[in-house]
C-alpha cells in the first residue's frame, strides 16, 4: 500500500496561500502572492528535490492542476521531467479539462480515489491543492505531512488547517532542519488515536 504525502508551503501564522506568484490566487483579495520567492534558498531546495526524486504519481486539486498544467509540460529541468513523466490524478467534482498528458480524474468519493491510488503508487504528493489538503486533513487520508514554515507573517489568506484537521495525533519524523532564510522544514508522519489531556498542576 503506497504513502500519501502533503507538501506544504506555509508562513508562521500558517497562510500557505499563492506562494509562488501574484497572480497565483488572488481569490479573498489576497495581496501577498509570491511571498515565498525573495525567502528560498539552498537548503529548502535540496529539501524540496530530496522529497520528490521519489514521487510516482500526483494528487491534485483543480486549481492546483490548472496553474501547472499550464506551466509545467514546457519545462525540461529536473521537477519538469519528473512531473511530465508521472500519472497525474486530479480531485475535483466538475469536469476540468485534463490536457497535461498522463491527467486523469478522480471521480466519486474521494476516500475511494485514494485508496485506489494507493494501489497504484508506492509515494504518492500532494503539493499545494490547499482545499483538497483541507479534506484530506479532515478525513486522515493522508500518511505523512511536510511543512515548509517562513519566518513571515501575512496575517491574511487561505491557512493550512481552516476546517481541515479533525484531533489527529502525528510524530515528528526526522530533525527540524532550517535554511539560510529561516525557513524551517517539518515532516510529521499520521500517527494512531487522539490527542490526549492531562493536568500540569499534578506536576
Amino acid at each position: 500500500m503506497g504513502v500519501v504525502r502533503i507538501d506544504l508551503f506555509t508562513t508562521l501564522d500558517l497562510v500557505a496561500q499563492a506562494p509562488g506568484g501574484p497572480d497565483e490566487d488572488p481569490e479573498g483579495g489576497f495581496s501577498f502572492g509570491g511571498w515565498q520567492a525573495p525567502l528560498m534558498d539552498e537548503t529548502v531546495g535540496d529539501s524540496v528535490m530530496s522529497g520528490l526524486r521519489d514521487c510516482d504519481a500526483l494528487l491534485l486539486g483543480r486549481k492546483t492542476y490548472d496553474i501547472w498544467a499550464g506551466y509545467w509540460p514546457t519545462k525540461d529541468d529536473e521537477i519538469g521531467r519528473l512531473f511530465n513523466r508521472i500519472p497525474k490524478y486530479v480531485a475535483s467534482r466538475g469536469t476540468p479539462e485534463l490536457s497535461w498528458a498522463g491527467s486523469s480524474l478522480i471521480g466519486g468519493e474521494l476516500a475511494d480515489g485514494v485508496r485506489e491510488i494507493r494501489e497504484k503508487h508506492e509515494n504518492v504528493h500532494v503539493i499545494g491543492s490547499l482545499d483538497l489538503v483541507q479534506t484530506l486533513l479532515r478525513e486522515k487520508l493522508f500518511d505523512r505531512l511536510t511543512l515548509w514554515v517562513y519566518p513571515i507573517l501575512l496575517g491574511a489568506g487561505k491557512k493550512v488547517f481552516d476546517g481541515g484537521p479533525v484531533p489527529t495525533n502525528l510524530t515528528l519524523l526526522e530533525p527540524p532542519v532550517a535554511g539560510n532564510a529561516g525557513a524551517v522544514t517539518l515532516h510529521y508522519g499520521l500517527a494512531d488515536g487522539i490527542p490526549g489531556t492531562g493536568d500540569m498542576s499534578a506536576r
